[in-house]
């Protein structure tokens, strides 16, 4: 008989190591806050903001990264001397810049050049290093050049956050949200409402409901240039859009995470209505939301009204994606809005004249 052993002792005990560190850090955060809007109760519609700011790294991209790090140190990918490289629009890699910081190893975030300081400030607080380049499409060819220069792992979020989270259960996102409306009037969400930058949470979400035999529909809302929605329309996984200028979802291509299966509806969001609800929400209930969650609750907007027309009680859950903290020199600047183009006046007053005050 012939063999070859690879086996490596000291870097199987510093994988385990480093998986329980991951782990403890789950366990130190409880769950995210479940937050009632305030509608008025003879609607008879409820809405709750699910706020995955209060992560550690201050995003829902904090239990993607989680995942990601498993899934590569469980895969034998991640080493105790290998860079991790991702591509990203900012929050995946500022959770993946704290977690590599947790483990001791390097961290590259690929990113366009068009991210927010903010984010970038963050990824070099935990320790990463930002490689920005000018076009958002070329950071996959770059984050894989990198990978192999530097004998790193391209961890590749657009690839692996649908398989990356157990979507059965073992405390997700959409087990935790079933587990906190359990007491609640409507307890079995008429919807569950999302963004998509990967497709991961949507994917995650969308199979959980169906796994639970749940009569939950749920809609995915995108920002204007992207590609899911016109994909998601016609079919066509090769539509091609020049990119969102909401952070964090919506993508230039139709990324393999995407799954347009479990989605039952999308809702097609111009970005002055994003960032119209992005203000609204904060002078509603005082959280300082971003603009991904502007872009959910300008869908849930739509929703509301349409259940109330045609007399459907229920619940609707969205996301808190982030915080604004994040995006005071674009979606909180009123002079970057104006060199975009962006009036988000006249949304605003619609908005304001959906729930007077």
């Amino acid at each position: 008989m012939s063999f070859v052993d690879r086996h490596d002792p000291g870097t199987r005990r510093w994988v385990a190591e480093a998986i329980r560190k991951v782990e403890a850090d789950a366990n130190r955060s409880c769950d995210t806050h479940l937050h009632v809007f305030p509608l008025p109760s003879d609607w008879g519609v409820n809405l709750y903001l699910k706020d995955e700011s209060v992560h550690p790294t201050g995003s829902l991209k904090h239990r993607l990264a989680r995942s990601l790090f498993l899934y590569g140190l469980a895969n034998g990918w991640i080493g105790p001397a290998t860079t991790v490289v991702e591509a990203s629009s900012g929050s995946t890699a500022v959770s993946e810049a704290y977690f590599a910081r947790l483990l001791g190893l390097p961290f590259i975030a690929v990113m366009p050049a068009s991210t927010s300081p903010e984010k970038c400030h963050l990824i070099e607080f935990y320790g990463g290093k930002c490689h920005l380049v000018s076009d958002p499409g070329a950071i996959y060819e770059e984050s894989h050049r990198l990978a192999a220069e530097t004998g790193g792992h391209f961890m590749d979020q657009f690839t692996y956050a649908e398989r990356a989270t157990d979507w059965r259960g073992n405390n997700n996102i959409a087990e935790s949200i079933y587990s906190q409306m359990s007491m609640e009037p409507y307890p079995v969400p008429a919807w569950i409402v999302v963004g998509a930058g990967t497709g991961g949470t949507s994917s995650t979400i969308g199979r959980y409901i169906r796994y639970r035999r749940h009569a939950t529909r749920l809609a995915v809302a995108d920002p204007e240039g992207s590609a899911f929605y016109p994909s998601w329309v016609s079919g066509d996984t090769t539509v091609t859009a020049p990119g969102s200028r909401i952070e964090g979802i919506g993508r230039p291509r139709v990324e393999p995470s995407f799954q347009p299966a479990v989605i039952d509806r999308m809702i097609a969001v111009p970005d002055a209505r994003s960032i119209a609800a992005m203000h609204w929400t904060r002078e509603v209930t005082g959280l300082h939301v971003g603009g991904s969650t502007g872009t959910n609750m300008a869908a849930c907007v739509g929703l509301i009204a349409e259940m109330r027309e045609s007399g459907e009680r229920g619940s609707i859950v969205t996301l808190v994606c982030d915080s604004g903290d994040r995006y005071e020199g674009t979606y909180g600047d009123p002079s970057w809005l104006a060199r975009q183009g962006l009036d988000v006046a006249p949304h605003l007053g619609e908005l304001r004249a959906f729930l007077p005050r």
